[in-house]
């Protein structure tokens, strides 16, 4: 049969504060104003005035930046000109590149990418098609024997 009290219970019968002192009474967030962030502008204001910046109550109030629209935001999935180079060939194996006029062709949103950017090197000339691209990567192709062509639509 299932007990109906703790014996502690039936041994602090009459003693009024059940052994949790005499003030606080063992309450739960009555005792100390209200739980999280309740009574901060009337009660608790001086934990305000004190944890909060310069007086101004942030960052307890108020509103903090923005969350873009996801119909706006746009994943990146970027590559390295240098990890480019290094499995372009493996690339022309699959069929996801090919060769025209001793230069490899290649669609960024074909394999995946959507942003080419400039890290590591490259020595094979190349001709990238891709919805945007850095300064540096761009540099490098061109150096390489090569040409970045921007296209329109990024992938989502």
């Amino acid at each position: 049969m299932v007990r109906r009290f703790k014996p502690a219970v039936k041994y602090r019968r009459g003693s009024r504060t059940h052994g949790w002192g005499r003030v606080g009474q063992h309450r739960k967030s009555g005792g100390s104003g209200g739980k999280g962030m309740v009574g901060f502008h009337k009660h608790k204001w001086s934990l305000v005035m004190k944890y909060g910046e310069s007086g101004t109550g942030w960052p307890f109030y108020g509103k903090h930046g923005f969350k873009q629209p996801e119909t706006i935001t746009v994943e990146w999935r970027p590559i390295n000109v240098g990890k480019l180079a290094e499995i372009i060939k493996e690339l022309k194996k699959e069929g996801k590149a090919k060769e025209e006029a001793g230069k490899y062709v290649i669609n960024l949103l074909d394999i995946g990418y959507n942003k080419l950017l400039g890290g590591g090197e490259v020595d094979i000339p190349m001709v990238v098609y891709t919805p945007v691209a850095s300064r540096l990567a761009v540099e490098k192709i061109e150096k390489a024997g090569g040409e970045v062509r921007i296209v329109s639509t990024v992938h989502r």
